[in-house]
Parts: C-alpha cells; sequence; structure tokens
C-alpha cells in the first residue's frame, strides 16, 4: 500500500477516560473485529488489565478503512496510561505521527492527560482532541472544549465530542484522522531502520518485538541487527496486528508490524532499539533508547522456604515479558531466602505482585518498598543501595543523597490548602502553580521519591474526595539528613524491618512502629523487648509481657518467703527458656512498616 494511504496514531489520555471503550469502537466500525468476537477492552489481554480498566502493555492494531473511495490502512498503537510505564508511551509516540487526545466530559483535563501531552508535542505529533462520555448526565462537554481550547488553541467549537460506550459520533473520528493525521514520510529504498516500541514473549517464537518501519524495509528472510545490542537474528516471522498476528511478506516504510526473533529473552530486544539490516546497516540507531531504570526497591519472600524456586521461575517468565523488572537474590535473617526486586514504581509493583499470586499461585511477603540512595563515604566514594539493610556504617558516610520528584497536582480550588498541607508534611517544596482552567489549579512542588511511594497517592485522593490527580518525573539526587531506624526484638536487629528516614521523624515512626509490633507480636513464655535504635542509639521502647503460670495458686495465707521463693524459680525458668526461645515474627509485622503513615 502506498505511504499516503497509511496513517499511524495512538490514544493519550488519563487512566479510565475511555481510552480503550473507543479504541473497541473503532475496531468495531471497521470490521477488524466482528460483532461476534467482540468483547469489552479488546486491546488489553491480561486479565489484571480488564479488572483495573488500566492498559499495562502497549498493542498495536490495523484497521482498514474506507473513505470517499478510496482503502486507508490505519495503525493504531494503545499506549498505557499510567505514571509508572512513561518510557513505554514516549517510545509508542515515536511510531506515530498523530495522536487522539481523549478528556472525560465530565472530568476535564487530568495531570496524566497533560503528561501525555506534552510528551506527545515534544514529538511533534499532530493532536485531535475528542470529549468522550458525553452520554453521561454529569457531561459538560462545553467547559471541557474551552479547557481544551486554553490549552492547545484549538477552536473549542470544531472538537470532536463522542461517546464510545454508545459509539455516538466514532465515525467522525475515523474521518478526522484520515484527513488531518499525516501520512508516514520514509523510503523503501534508504538503509532500514525500524523502532522497537514495545515487545512480549511467545513461548514457540521467542521475543516478538512491535515495529514501526521508519525507513528501508523488512523481508521475512533477510538477516537483522539489533543497533543497542549488535546482536544478529534471522526472524521467524514478520506480520502485522490486525488484531491477532497475521505474516505478512514484507514491511514497508510507514508500516507498523512485528517481527517474530525467537530470541529467548527480553533483555536481549530491548524497548527503543533500532533494527537495521546486518548486510547494509544504517549509520546511526534512531534517537532516544535508553535502559528503564527501576525507581522502587523491595524484597520478596516466599512465605513456605520450599518455593523458592518456583518464586525464581516465576520472577524469570516475568521479565520475559517486562524488561523493567530487575531482582538478584537476597537473604533475611527474619524471611530466609527471597529476591531483591526493582520496579519503575508502587503500581508496577502491585501488578508484579498480583500476577505472582495468580498466574503462579504463590504466597509472598512483600517488604516495605525503598528506593535507591546514592551513599558518599568519606574517602569520596559513591555506593548505591537499594535496601536500608545494606547502608554502611555511620562513621564511615560523608552524606546520604535521595531521589527527588518534580511533583504535578491538578485538582479544584476549593483543595488548595490540604494539598499543600500534605505536600509539606511529605517534606515537599513548593515551586510554582498554573490555572489550567477556571476552578482549577495546577500545583508544582520538588518532593523526595521516598514520600511519594508509599501511600501519597491514596493521600491525596481521600482529602480530595477522588478529584485531584498527579504526575510526577524524576529530578535529580540531593542530600539529606536521612538516618537509618532499626528494629531490635529480643536484642536481635531485623533487617526487613530497618528503614531510611529523615533525622526529624525517626523518632515518632520508631515510636509507631514499636507501638504496632507490640500489638502483633505474640507473647511467648518469657518477655520479649522490641526495640527501635537510630543514630547507634535507643529511641523506643516496650516489652511484650510473657505468658505466665499462676504459680502461688496453691499458697493459702501463710509466709511471705514462700510465695517469693516460687516466683524466683520460675523467673530462672524464664530466662533458661529466654536463652533457647526463639521469637516468631508474623507477617503482619512487615506490613506495619507500611501502615505507618495512615495512624
Amino acid at each position: 500500500m502506498s505511504a499516503e494511504l497509511i496513517r499511524n496514531f495512538c490514544i493519550i489520555a488519563h487512566v479510565d477516560h475511555g481510552k480503550s471503550t473507543l479504541a473497541d469502537r473503532m475496531l468495531q466500525l471497521t470490521g477488524t473485529v466482528s460483532d461476534r468476537e467482540m468483547v469489552a477492552q479488546v486491546l488489553d489481554t491480561m486479565d489484571l488489565e480488564r479488572e483495573k480498566g488500566v492498559t499495562i502493555k502497549a498493542s498495536a492494531v490495523r484497521m482498514n478503512y474506507a473513505y470517499h473511495g478510496q482503502v486507508y490502512e490505519l495503525n493504531l498503537i494503545d499506549t498505557p496510561g499510567h505514571v509508572d510505564f512513561n518510557y513505554e508511551v514516549s517510545r509508542a509516540l515515536e511510531a506515530c505521527e498523530g495522536a487522539l487526545l481523549v478528556v472525560d466530559a465530565t472530568q476535564g483535563v487530568e495531570a496524566q492527560t497533560l503528561a501525555n501531552l506534552y510528551l506527545a508535542i515534544g514529538s511533534n505529533l499532530t493532536i485531535l482532541p475528542v470529549i468522550n462520555k458525553i452520554d453521561l448526565a454529569s457531561a459538560r462537554p462545553d467547559e471541557v472544549a474551552e479547557e481544551i481550547e486554553a490549552l492547545l488553541g484549538v477552536p473549542a467549537e470544531s472538537i470532536l465530542k463522542v461517546s464510545a460506550k454508545d459509539g455516538i459520533n466514532v465515525d467522525q473520528v475515523l474521518e478526522a484522522i484520515v484527513i488531518q493525521i499525516p501520512p508516514p514520510k520514509g523510503d523503501d529504498h534508504k538503509p532500514l531502520q525500524a523502532l522497537i516500541f514495545d515487545s512480549h514473549y511467545d513461548s514457540y517464537k521467542g521475543v516478538v518485538a512491535y515495529v514501526r518501519v521508519m525507513e528501508g524495509c523488512i523481508e521475512p528472510d533477510a538477516t537483522l541487527r539489533l543497533m543497542a545490542t549488535r546482536s544478529d537474528i534471522k526472524p521467524v516471522e514478520i506480520g502485522v496486528f490486525s488484531p491477532g498476528m497475521i505474516p505478512v511478506q514484507v514491511l514497508n516504510a510507514g508500516d507498523v508490524g512485528y517481527v517474530a526473533t525467537g530470541l529467548k529473552t527480553v533483555k536481549e530486544c530491548r524497548v527503543g532499539d533500532t533494527f537495521t539490516l546486518a548486510a547494509q546497516p544504517a549509520e546511526k540507531p534512531l534517537p532516544g533508547y535508553r535502559h528503564p531504570k527501576p525507581m522502587v526497591f523491595a524484597g520478596i519472600y516466599p512465605v513456605e522456604g520450599e518455593d523458592y524456586e518456583e518464586l525464581k521461575e516465576a520472577l524469570d517468565r516475568l521479565q520475559l515479558n517486562d524488561a523493567s523488572l530487575t531482582f538478584e537474590p537476597e537473604t533475611s535473617q527474619a524471611l530466609n531466602f527471597g529476591f531483591r526486586c526493582g520496579f519503575l514504581g508502587l503500581f508496577h509493583m502491585e501488578i508484579i505482585q498480583e500476577r505472582i499470586e495468580r498466574e503462579y499461585d504463590l504466597d509472598i511477603v512483600v517488604t516495605a518498598p525503598s528506593v535507591e540512595y546514592e551513599v558518599v563515604l568519606l574517602n569520596g566514594e559513591i555506593e548505591r543501595i537499594s535496601s536500608p539493610a545494606r547502608l554502611p556504617d555511620e562513621s564511615t558516610i560523608a552524606e546520604v543523597r535521595e531521589p527527588w520528584m518534580r511533583l504535578e497536582v491538578i485538582s479544584p480550588t476549593e483543595f488548595y490548602g490540604t494539598i499543600m498541607e500534605l505536600a509539606i508534611k511529605r517534606h515537599g517544596t513548593y515551586i510554582s502553580q498554573d490555572y489550567p482552567a477556571p476552578n482549577r489549579v495546577q500545583l508544582n512542588y520538588d518532593i523526595p521519591l521516598s514520600e511519594l511511594i508509599v501511600d501519597f497517592f491514596d493521600d491525596l485522593k481521600s482529602r480530595t474526595r477522588g478529584y485531584a490527580s498527579m504526575d510526577y518525573h524524576f529530578l535529580e539526587y540531593r542530600p539529606g539528613n536521612l538516618v537509618k531506624l532499626e528494629i531490635l526484638v529480643d536484642n536481635e536487629p531485623v533487617d526487613a524491618l530497618a528503614a531510611i528516614v529523615h533525622k526529624e521523624d525517626a523518632y515518632h515512626k520508631g515510636q509507631a512502629l514499636i507501638t504496632k509490633l507490640k500489638a502483633l507480636i505474640p507473647r511467648q513464655m518469657f518477655d520479649v523487648a522490641i526495640q527501635a535504635s537510630a543514630s547507634g542509639r535507643i529511641i523506643s521502647r516496650a516489652t511484650v509481657k510473657a505468658l505466665r503460670k499462676d504459680v502461688l495458686a496453691k499458697c493459702y495465707g501463710g509466709d511471705i518467703t514462700r510465695k517469693k521463693k516460687l516466683l524466683e524459680k520460675q523467673k530462672k525458668g524464664k530466662r533458661r527458656m529466654k536463652m533457647i526461645g526463639d521469637v516468631e515474627i508474623p507477617q503482619e509485622a512487615f506490613m506495619a512498616v507500611l501502615k505507618l503513615e495512615d495512624d
């Protein structure tokens, strides 16, 4: 097909603004999916995606659309909407010439809408605004159109108003794509450059790379080279998504399709890499390739020690489909053998945790999440640590640096005060504010990532009755007044309960944790001391009292010395028991660290 008849576009939106539903209607209207095969959220194939209503993996689909006697080929690239998957979104945008900006008619412009919009503008895409959910009773399409006009400068009356659920005006969206989004540029005869914007693992075909051909063409018998990893492959199969995988004989410049590589791990075929021909390589790869960098770290341990191998296999398999998940073995005195895993963010961690429990049927304990700190030692060396237990001795440290984020919160103006209070409580620094629309404010803060990852989002939602939305991106590492908070149970440090906290918070966090643990640790036959220590001193202590038998039950009156003798004998027995006794720490204790902020 001539490149003039191809349109490559994606849909960008805030979570739950109806992106997947709009894609469903387009697939139905173009006859790509028959009514018999139609299910809600066709492109979201994972159960988790359907349940959470969030696209987690990008996907692509080809549709044929007849307009004025010509058949156009529309390639839709569906992108994840959550802030944790920002890198995948940015790669998917590079594969398009245009983007549909979907905005909910009841909620208006949200933080993630803006974040993805700026990414799309940065990639020089043609933006087509669409207002969705006009069928709802609380819809205010005219007000939202004015918000978009203020944002993009597009006349409010020309913005498409649709209901993806009821199929109202969706045909106008397809027409607008053909008329307004430019066809791809590219030359079939130049050296091959094809961008990998996503990949998944198939047990028969190896890694399947989703590609957009920028220059040149891909044929099934050509030897391809990955420019970042320098590895050469012979494709097992090349094809397009419609929406299933359909083999084709050639992918030309401007086409979106897939290359089944036969490779065994996604690591060898990273998102953002460039395919070229081994025989006639391009001079340089396409711009923008980088390794996705984990931001949040947590320990994952099997509840039953014998499940360790199965957990390793589960993580290996998940990594086949998700190159941004990293893990390495670690041991803990309290939880035995497990893995230290790195995630893009807290939502990513939650997804991995649920997939391990569901798809592999494993019982796991996940320790409190932490971030990666930079520790500058007195001898000038810099160490990176992702686990509080690995923090070097305080006497050798010059300073500890933590990652800071730029946070953007969009909210109705009535919640201005409560958001400010929350940000200041979490050590945020106010930067600026904007008013993207009447009665809506955008507040910009710099904030430590460690304060964001625990339950900042939940707190923000509850303070603003669910109306606020947020987006954040990495800024820099900054030195902070940080100390290691250690918990000792029966004079033994419990590494899985250690945390790195701001010095001024150490006392009340230590005290809150000790109070929680006192309630959670079961009583033994001897007294158990629980202590919190920071900066080399004990800052809080509680004792879990021993279970005791009433040894004085038989003494009715009589000599006090006899009672004392019996109590002394009991005390000795307890002391002997303490020497051989072990304190079992229940699972809930490790979760208590997470829930501290709720109190």
